[in-house]
């Protein structure tokens, strides 16, 4: 059980270090433009399937 709280403990740092440092702000841009894309990509799949 305390190598899970260590493990725990190590990831949270990392998390913190991204966090904290502007890594974030980045990766949450990012994560807007391929949900969008992908958001796109399945509205087009779902109206191509809907022609068959």
């Amino acid at each position: 059980m305390l190598h899970y709280a260590v493990v725990f403990l190590v990831i949270a740092l990392i998390a913190a270090v991204f966090g904290f440092g502007g890594i974030a702000v980045g990766a949450a841009g990012i994560a807007k433009i391929l949900f969008y894309l992908f958001l796109i990509v399945a509205a087009v799949t779902f109206l191509f399937s809907l022609r068959r």
